[in-house]
């Protein structure tokens, strides 16, 4: 009796195995193929591809870098956002950086690595979100051709890094340090003529931060500086995305990069100004997500217009 039991639960399962393998393994695969194949979707099932002079050249839903042999971003391109993922836009590397806003205080490099000619990322140097944000927007400020103080962000260091103190004294009941002994800069390391950029924090001499040294014990300070509380370069244009392969900018961003483009494909402000209106995208059925331009349909319109 038991076995009789054993072998209908057995046959029962088998049945479930065949019937599952064949909706789920054949069926469900071949109607996702065939809708891949109705007109309007074939495009987007092949990876959204785009061509330019019969050779594909990107996907519309895949950023990617516009730079020349050294790394450099070429001038006559509009760029995209900053990549976490891998070396820029890697799409076996997809994802983001895993930094959030608790994230202003860098990792030191070594300085003797450093001497002995390493890079800063061999050397250890690892940067938090805040200075990588400071970083970023103090060089697309020079790219562009802005005024230092127009890549300036709040809690930015003019340096380009995080405007972040460790203060370290006594503390109240709350936590709070109510006397401070002693304040470092914890991302401006000591350096050869360097000064912090904060002279004095509440009557006490800042000093800049000594490789080796744990800052942890003091309460940890954002200065938030005189930088404008909307700064002239767009927040896309500082932080990637979380996949890192957006392919898109905002209207914003892209208005900032119209000067130094026009520039560089000898044609008018207005001319590029218009061409960027052309492609910009609107909200999603007119509710969801912002406005954008897609960057590469963006370059690729301006080498057939205004070429190089």
């Amino acid at each position: 009796m038991k076995v009789a039991n054993t072998l209908r639960q057995y046959w029962a399962a088998l049945r479930a195995l065949l019937v599952f393998t064949v909706i789920l393994g054949l069926g469900y695969p071949l109607l996702v193929w065939l809708t891949a194949w109705i007109p309007g979707l074939h495009d987007k099932a092949q990876g959204s591809m785009v061509d330019a002079g019969g050779k594909p050249v990107g996907s519309s839903l895949i950023g990617q870098l516009y730079l020349d042999a050294a790394g450099r971003p070429l001038p006559q391109y509009f760029q995209g956002r900053p990549s976490a993922a891998g070396a820029g836009y890697d799409t076996l590397s997809s994802g983001g950086s895993n930094l959030g806003p608790e994230s202003i205080v860098d990792t030191p490099a070594d300085p003797a690595k450093l001497a002995a000619g390493a890079s800063a990322a061999e050397a250890g140097f690892r940067p938090g979100l805040l200075t990588q944000v400071c970083s970023r927007s103090a060089a697309v400020a020079r790219f562009e051709g802005l005024a230092q103080a127009e890549g300036s962000r709040p809690f930015c260091t003019p340096g380009g890094v995080g405007a972040v103190l460790s203060v370290i004294g006594p503390r109240d009941p709350r936590g709070n340090v109510s006397r401070p002994v002693r304040v470092v800069s914890v991302n401006e390391p000591c350096t050869a003529g360097r000064q912090p950029f904060l002279d004095r924090y509440e009557g006490v001499q800042v000093q800049c931060a000594a490789f080796g040294e744990n800052y942890s014990l003091g309460q940890i300070v954002p200065i938030r500086g005189a930088a404008p509380a909307v700064p002239r370069v767009p927040p896309d244009a500082v932080t990637a995305s979380a996949s890192g392969l957006d392919p898109d900018i905002s209207p914003a961003y892209a208005g900032l990069q119209i000067p130094r483009v026009a520039r560089a494909r000898h044609a008018t402000p207005d001319q590029i100004r218009a061409l960027v209106a052309q492609t910009e995208n609107g909200r999603t059925l007119g509710i969801f997500g912002q406005a954008c331009v897609n960057v590469l349909q963006l370059n690729l319109e301006l080498d057939r217009r205004y070429p190089v």
